[in-house]
């Protein structure tokens, strides 16, 4: 059978066959349990809980795929305040008339992006919805990650420093580029990575330097900075010349009138700190492959609270609002 039916999700015999014969095939059988619910080793003190939904159109792209992508993205939720990652959900709404190659296809991939990032899928749930009902498949992961150190959030102040773990806007161009048919050059490609080994690094050899660490996803960068500054009595200031940006997609988001800064990415963090732990901070990210282009990008500043600026290349100051919708739908 080479394509999804709406039997597939009816919890009749084709939706047990697809779960044992593709399902659990790939993601592992010790791993995915059939109860009504996982049974996992059992933990003490605080963990941390979060879920996300994947709709990306198209589903594969250059750096990565649906399937990475709600791997990476939910263990990169929970590694940023401190946990670690350990067990995902996964649950799956299929359109009918889905090919069973691209099914395994995604989930080889999720399996992969696991193994990499050291976490399980312990559980999930399957659900085939009539042809028009979806956009072939979205995905639904929730993860749970242990506390093992402090939590990754303190009192931001003025002087502290904001670093971008990497080049930013990379997942954004690509996704846009690869759904519009525009080859503008094949070193674009996505960021799609786990986080979880640089950013417990960084926390291990400077557990109370950082204040404040966020992916960078949908809104890119000067999002999660205004969520920062948002009713708060200090501002942030990003310099220009410090944002780290390839080359390709500067010269994109200029042909398109796109600012890379507003551009989605799925494997950058923004990270606040103590100023004299900063620099070190960044060198402890430059020794991991995700980090490799990590800057130290702007301060936090006492003017103009609530608000953030960029510092242009010619010295001008710009203001750097929320945006009312996103530049790129259907990013992640």
């Amino acid at each position: 059978m080479k394509e999804i039916l709406a039997g597939h999700g009816s919890g009749g015999r084709l939706m047990n066959d697809m779960i044992e014969g593709t399902i659990r095939n790939i993601l592992g059988p010790r791993s995915i349990q059939l109860d009504d619910s996982a049974v996992i080793e059992s933990v003490t003190g605080k963990i941390a809980f979060t879920t996300d939904s994947y709709t990306v159109t198209p589903l594969f792209f250059p750096g990565g795929d649906i399937g990475s992508l709600a791997v990476n993205g939910t263990v990169n939720d929970l590694a940023v305040m401190g946990a670690e990652p350990k067990y995902l959900s996964c649950s799956l709404i299929i359109e009918e008339g889905f090919t069973f190659t691209e099914l395994e296809r995604v989930l080889l991939s999720m399996k992969k992006a696991a193994d990499h990032a050291g976490v399980s899928i312990v559980t999930g749930d399957t659900k085939v919805v009539p042809k028009g009902g979806a956009d072939r498949i979205f995905i639904n992961t929730s993860g749970i990650g242990i506390f093992r150190g402090p939590l990754l959030r303190g009192e931001i102040k003025p002087g502290d420093r904001i670093i971008s773990s990497g080049t930013l806007g990379d997942h954004g161009i690509t996704v846009m580029s690869m759904r519009n048919g525009l080859e503008f050059s094949s070193d674009v490609r996505s960021d799609c990575a786990p986080l979880n080994r640089m950013i417990k690094a960084v926390a291990e050899k400077y557990p109370h330097a950082v204040k404040f660490m966020r992916d960078a996803t949908r809104g890119g960068a000067a999002s999660v900075l205004n969520e920062i500054v948002k009713d708060r009595n200090f501002s942030a200031l990003v310099y220009e010349e410090k944002v780290p940006v390839k080359d390709e997609v500067a010269g994109i988001c200029s042909l398109l009138g796109l600012d890379p800064l507003y551009v989605a990415n799925e494997g950058k963090v923004i990270l606040i700190c103590d100023e004299s732990y900063a620099e070190g901070i960044v060198s402890a990210m430059r020794t991991f492959e995700e980090g490799s282009s990590a800057e130290i990008i702007g301060t936090v500043e006492d003017k103009n609270p609530g608000k953030v600026y960029l510092e242009t290349f010619i010295g001008g100051r710009r203001i750097l609002p929320l945006l009312t919708e996103e530049q790129l739908p259907r990013i992640c």
